[in-house]
Order: C-alpha cells, then sequence, then structure tokens
C-alpha cells in the first residue's frame, strides 16, 4: 500500500461544539450544542471518518490492496469510502443499489453528484438489482465478487462493524461529560452504538432513525450491552431513507439562517427538526443540556436539489 501511515486517519479529531442560540431555547431554557463533525474533511467527514478509521488500519495490517462495499445511489458513504481509499491508497469497488443506474453512466453521474464524486476519485462500480443486493451479504454474493474483482477488504454498507464502532466512541471527549443529552440521527446504527458505549451512566442517547422500520433497536444492540438509556424516535423519518417534503427543507433553510449552520436532509436535518420539536413539547427538563452530533453528509446536497429543482420544489440554500 502507498500510504501505510497516511497522516489523515492517524489524526485524532476533536471537533468544536458550537453552541445554537434560537428563541424556542431560551423560552424552554434548554441549551442546545452541535458537535461540528463535519468540520473534519468536506467528503470523509463526521461519522464516515470515525467509521472508517480502524476499518482502514485493519485493511492494512492484513495488507489488502482494495476496499470494497455497498450502498444506494445517494449513500453518503459510499462516496466517502471512494475518497478515503484514494487518500489511504487503495483501490475501491462499489456495488451500488439500481441496475437502472448502469444504462447510461454517463448521465447518471452528470445527474448524480454522490456516484460522480466515487467515480472521479476511483470507485469502480457493479450495478445491481435490487434483488441481487439483498443477497449482499450471502456468501455466494461475495465470492462471485471477489472472482471478479480479486481480494478486497470488505466494509459493510454504512460502514457499520465492531471497528467502526470502535472509532465512533472517539467522537465524544471529556469536554462532553457536562451534557444531559447526546443526540444523533441513524442509519445502520453504528454511530449510536459507539456513542452509547462512550457516554458517561448519567447521560442519555436519543437517536433519530433516518428511515422507516423496527429492526434499528436490534442492529445497535449487537454493539453495546444492556444499557436502559437510551431510546430512539422514530416519528421523525419523513418517510423514509432519503424522503423529505417541504416542512423539512423550509426548516433546513430556516436553520442555516439562524445559526449559519448547514445540514442535510438525509440525517442531520431530521435529527435537529425532531430536537427542535421536542423541545416545543416540552419532552426535555428545563436548564437540560443537548449535544447533537453533526455527522457530515453535506455532499449529498446537490443531487436533492437537482431533484427538487426538477419538481420545481423548495431548494436547500447551500449559500
Amino acid at each position: 500500500m502507498s500510504n501505510t501511515n497516511n497522516s489523515f486517519f492517524d489524526t485524532d479529531f476533536i471537533s468544536e461544539n458550537q453552541q445554537v442560540f434560537l428563541p424556542i431555547l431560551e423560552e424552554k431554557k434548554i441549551e442546545l450544542f452541535i458537535k461540528r463533525e463535519d468540520l473534519i474533511h468536506p467528503l470523509v467527514s463526521g461519522n464516515k471518518f470515525r467509521k472508517l478509521k480502524y476499518n482502514l488500519k485493519e485493511a492494512t495490517k492484513l495488507k489488502k490492496k482494495s476496499l470494497l462495499t455497498f450502498g444506494g445511489a445517494f449513500s453518503n458513504h459510499i462516496a466517502a469510502t471512494a475518497v478515503a481509499g484514494k487518500l489511504a491508497g487503495f483501490k475501491t469497488f462499489g456495488i451500488i443499489r439500481g441496475e437502472e443506474l448502469a444504462k447510461n453512466l454517463t448521465q447518471t453521474l452528470e445527474e448524480n453528484s454522490t456516484l460522480r464524486e466515487a467515480y472521479e476519485n476511483g470507485m469502480k462500480f457493479q450495478f445491481v438489482s435490487r434483488e441481487q443486493y439483498r443477497q449482499k451479504s450471502s456468501f455466494g454474493f461475495i465470492e462471485k465478487m471477489k472472482n471478479k474483482w480479486g481480494d478486497f477488504y470488505l466494509v459493510p454498507e454504512g460502514g457499520t462493524n465492531c471497528l467502526a464502532v470502535d472509532g465512533c466512541e472517539e467522537i465524544l471527549t471529556k469536554d462532553d461529560h457536562q451534557f444531559d443529552y447526546i443526540c444523533s440521527a441513524v442509519g445502520t446504527g453504528g454511530t449510536i452504538a459507539g456513542l452509547i458505549k462512550a457516554k458517561k451512566k448519567r447521560q442519555k442517547v436519543i437517536g433519530f432513525p433516518a428511515l422507516k422500520g423496527n429492526f434499528l433497536s436490534e442492529e445497535i444492540r449487537k454493539y453495546v450491552v444492556k444499557d436502559a438509556s437510551w431510546s430512539l424516535q422514530k416519528k421523525y423519518h419523513f418517510g423514509g431513507y432519503a424522503k423529505y417534503d417541504d416542512e423539512l427543507i423550509d426548516f433546513i433553510n430556516n436553520f442555516k439562517k439562524d445559526t449559519s449552520i448547514q445540514l442535510d436532509p438525509i440525517y442531520t436535518g431530521k435529527m435537529l427538526f425532531g430536537i427542535i420539536d421536542l423541545i416545543k413539547k416540552d419532552y426535555f427538563d428545563e436548564g437540560a443540556k443537548i449535544l447533537a452530533i453533526h455527522t457530515g453528509g453535506l455532499q449529498g446536497i446537490e443531487g436533492i436539489n437537482k431533484q427538487l429543482e426538477k419538481k420545481e420544489q423548495l431548494l436547500i440554500d447551500v449559500l
């Protein structure tokens, strides 16, 4: 491998906690801070850096030359893995859900900034049907991929495994012990599992799933011992993964105007919408201190805005 000691992945990033000031917070006497993990890197930001850090170290240790992973057309994980692989000297392969995307790759890359970013950073794609994609973890599927691409280090969809959880434990620092609540968006469960393992006993962790379904609790329990001090708020997914509406877009734009913090419509926008809504509904005690983790994912906004533009709907403000 060309960059065995890549300094970027050897860095111990400590992100700034930025306090947010909004009238509802003052009214309810609640303090809200955002941990700016999104500032780690434009593309390998937030939880993507944390999840990939120890996986790349393990791939290096095993003398692997390439990484293979999975994702949908707008997967932050796909773009982040491609960029991380390039930074650390790995070839990268992406198994992408949706065989229709391969029919006109030039058009797909033109219209989809996520896949374009991954492609421009050297990732080779294999587009598969949704039925095939459901088989992605099977022994037979993995063997087919090895026959096609050669030996590789397998990074799971969304990046979540034990090494990813270890990395996500490093999001919290000693200075974060002051907070009563730690909040995070939830995709595959790795980030929140790391936060649960790293928190202090008195602290409560709240997850805001970005997709529908009741399977996430079981996924999280794979990585954490019995612990009652975490919960999932399942009412803020806006219809499912990568689903959104005018209310969410409007919230993201107003939040940006009021705080100068950019949110995305897939993860962080839904989380902050949920936090503010719960504050309005007096879910938190007066005087509570909340830390919300900004997990990045901003690269996907360009693609979402193209969709919104086609529908002649309100765009996400990125100025």
